[in-house]
């Protein structure tokens, strides 16, 4: 049986290498950070969600919650639950009369819909593990050092020094 740890939307940030958008995760304890490279429409969907803004016409994810609504499906949980080739794997949790049902989804959707239906996002431990490394470096004032084992010299370079205020208006 898999393990899984809860996690919560830290907030969008762009990798200054290439301006990709980055949603970050971290755990309830803020210990365990996970960076996870995203498209802009789902970064601009998911800073949509944090900000608690909508617009006169629904976008793709409010679609989707008020398809949910109207057939009085709940989304359940989100869970990010593997790592291939730096490929990150979600599923989606949806009750419907009475039975849970999993769909495979992109985590960056799965994270805009978790968001609007308030549902709990978790990761898998060895997802965590695979992925990142994360540590708290006294020195620094306990800050939080992470980074993809692949190129962790790479991650660490870009996000090591990030404080809240870097992630601007969509620090959640």
């Amino acid at each position: 049986m898999k393990t899984f740890v809860e996690m919560k939307v830290a907030g969008i940030a762009l990798d200054p290498s290439n301006n990709a958008p980055i949603v970050i995760l971290r755990d309830l304890e803020g210990k365990l950070v996970l960076p996870i490279w995203i498209g802009i429409m789902e970064a601009s969907s998911i800073a949509a969600a944090i900000e608690g803004i909508s617009y006169s016409r629904p976008m793709t994810h409010d679609l989707l919650k008020n398809i949910l609504d109207k057939i009085e499906a709940e989304v359940v949980k989100i869970e990010v639950v593997d790592i291939k080739d730096n490929v990150f794997y979600a599923v989606i949790s949806v009750r419907y009369n009475g039975q849970t049902v999993k769909i495979d989804a992109r985590p960056s959707d799965a994270i805009a819909i978790a968001l609007r239906t308030q549902a709990n996002i978790f990761v898998a431990a060895h997802v965590l593990k695979d992925a990142t490394q994360a540590t708290t470096d006294t020195e620094k004032k306990k800050k939080i050092i992470f980074g993809f084992e692949q190129d962790m010299e790479k991650l660490k370079e870009i996000l090591e020094d990030m404080d809240p205020e870097d992630f601007g208006k969509y620090k959640a």
